[in-house]
């Protein structure tokens, strides 16, 4: 599978990156991260944006990502971002959600 990525620089620093994959009708966001000095300063948003830059200019309507089940402030982040809850699959071998499938439409 081949993924895009993008890196956040502060200082010739990466400080952020995120990494997608392009998929039939839409992107899916395999790892956001950012260093936790530098959270909370709208480097995981810009992030974000340029993904739906990308899949805006490849024709996808969407972009889908999955968070861990007990990561609860991830899944308000995503929220924020417009991100909406359509699925809590379960990891094989466990007989509970063990994460939260979110995807965003783009306009």
């Amino acid at each position: 599978r081949q993924e895009t990525g993008f890196a956040a620089l502060k200082n010739g620093r990466i400080v952020g990156c995120i990494f997608v994959l392009e998929r039939a009708n839409d992107f899916y966001v395999g790892k956001l991260a950012v260093e936790p000095d530098f959270q909370g300063q709208g480097i995981g948003r810009r992030l974000m944006r340029a993904v739906e830059d990308l899949a805006r200019n490849r024709g996808k309507p969407a972009i889908e990502l999955q968070t861990r089940i007990e990561l609860t402030g991830n899944h308000a982040a995503f929220a924020r971002l417009g991100f909406r809850e359509t699925e809590r699959p379960a990891h094989k071998g466990y007989d509970r959600p063990t994460s939260i499938t979110m995807r965003k439409v783009l306009s």
